[in-house]
């Protein structure tokens, strides 16, 4: 097992795999409660029973399909990057195609299924990794950098500690709230454990966290452990049924295809350089076994799919475990498998609070915004793009918003600059697509 995942050649151990792949799964935990409130649009109200999902059965769904990513990635690509029902797309999969389209939703999982089957062929194919050897290193770092500022954002919302303001957007919240204090504290104590080079700071600055949130009764204790896994029946297999319906066959369905094709790849593909940078395992801007990565979102996604979720993709939340010691595909071996276990011990996952995984969020983020120091601020026709990647996915709420922006002004500015050249056709269709991709939205 060592030999197989290099843990010598990479200074790793099983203690620390284990420790990333348990850090990473608390930290990305909260989808296993979100996922299935947002597929069964549970805020809805007056929802026709036809479109809504069962609630049971998408739980079950979220964590089988994240185990079967997390195998995947950890056997074939031996990388320490989990993978779970995506944030964003998910909401897209509920809110505009199930609320606003009023399509079925065993429609919408058919369009998931299409369009995982599709990515499997562009990476088998090898198109897929092509595509993202081909984006340059600059704008590799500001996406990853751009994802820290995003996931910092999303902890400090979470925590309370940023909130919605009518004048400026965003302000400070009440700093004299219960929760928002314990979220602090959980900043400040697992700070600390990271400035005192603790392996593991982020893992046990949550465990303290919860803990204490425990002790002063801000973190519900559970009022069992152990409970069976729900039915998975509502939902397993009723993707096929659509392909009998010709209501199915609509343009209107095309794009919603569509949409779930390109949001994936980009927010998988920024996703799974950004972790992958941070890790240390990006060469001369080339990700080893890039493909089989790839390969692992889509056999995801398509099993997903099959169960009753939506569009399975890597999690940014990897980069908690990676900050815990995590180097190898074992780490996300050990997060499917937890995954799994959660069937039995949905319980316990109550005391995974907000205030709890905000701290380790943010934290992520710090680790994450480092690589702005290898961008070459200094030649303004790179300065741009990647700058403006990096702002735009906190400010627009979407990792594939500010791809989009950096890599339409990426081959702008290398032109004016007399840079052309330098530039690869596939930078030129990519901002090119992402031109008609923001004028459409």
């Amino acid at each position: 097992m060592k030999k197989y995942f290099q843990f010598d050649e990479l200074g790793t151990s099983y203690g620390r795999e284990i420790l990333g792949g348990f850090t990473t799964f608390l930290a990305m935990a909260y989808i296993l409660v979100v996922n299935p409130l947002t597929l069964t649009l549970n805020d809805v109200k007056d929802l026709p029973d036809a479109l809504r999902m069962d609630y049971g059965a998408v739980f079950v769904a979220t964590a089988v399909s994240a185990a079967i990513g997390c195998f995947v990635m950890g056997i074939l690509a031996k990388y320490p990057l989990a993978l779970a029902p995506g944030l964003g797309l998910n909401a897209f999969f509920a809110y505009t195609v199930i609320l606003t389209n009023g399509s079925p939703w065993q429609h919408a999982l058919a369009a998931v299924f299409i369009s995982g089957v599709f990515f499997l062929i562009l990476t088998l194919t090898g198109l897929r990794e092509k595509l993202i050897n081909a984006i340059p290193m600059q704008l590799k770092l500001a996406v990853g950098a751009g994802i820290g500022l995003f996931v910092a954002f999303i902890g400090f919302k979470n925590a309370g500690i940023i909130v919605s303001n009518p004048n400026t957007l965003v302000g400070l919240g009440n700093l004299h709230d219960s929760t928002v204090l314990l979220a602090i504290f959980g900043i400040v104590i697992t700070v600390i454990l990271m400035v005192l080079g603790l392996k593991g700071g982020v893992f046990y600055g949550m465990v303290i966290t919860a803990v204490v949130g425990m002790i002063f009764g801000l973190v519900d204790l559970p009022e069992k452990v152990l409970s069976a896994p729900p039915s998975i029946s509502p939902t397993f297999g009723s993707l096929f049924s659509a392909f009998s319906d010709p209501e199915f066959y609509t343009l209107s369905m095309l794009s919603v295809i569509l949409t779930f094709l390109f949001v994936d790849f980009f927010d998988n593909a920024g996703t799974l350089m950004a972790v992958a940078n941070q890790a240390g395992f990006v060469k001369d801007n080339r990700l080893p076994r890039a493909g089989k990565a790839l390969i692992s979102d889509s056999i995801a996604t398509i099993a997903g799919s099959i169960f009753g979720t939506s569009t399975v993709t890597s999690y940014v939340e990897s980069s908690s475990g990676v900050a815990a010691g995590a180097r190898t595909g074992f780490a996300s071996i050990v997060t499917g498998i937890l995954f799994l276990l959660a069937l039995f011990f949905s319980p316990v996952l109550s005391v995974v609070t907000s205030a709890v995984t905000a701290p380790a969020l943010i934290i992520v983020g710090i680790l994450m915004v480092s690589s702005l120091g290898q961008i070459d601020w200094n030649r303004f026709e790179l300065a741009v793009p990647a700058f403006l990647t990096m702002i735009m996915m906190p400010l627009t709420g979407s990792i594939a918003t500010g791809i989009a922006v950096g890599f339409i002004f990426y081959p702008l500015t290398m032109v004016v600059k007399g840079r052309a050249k330098e530039v690869s056709l596939i930078m030129y269709i990519f901002a090119l697509i992402f031109l008609v991709y923001l004028i459409t939205v």
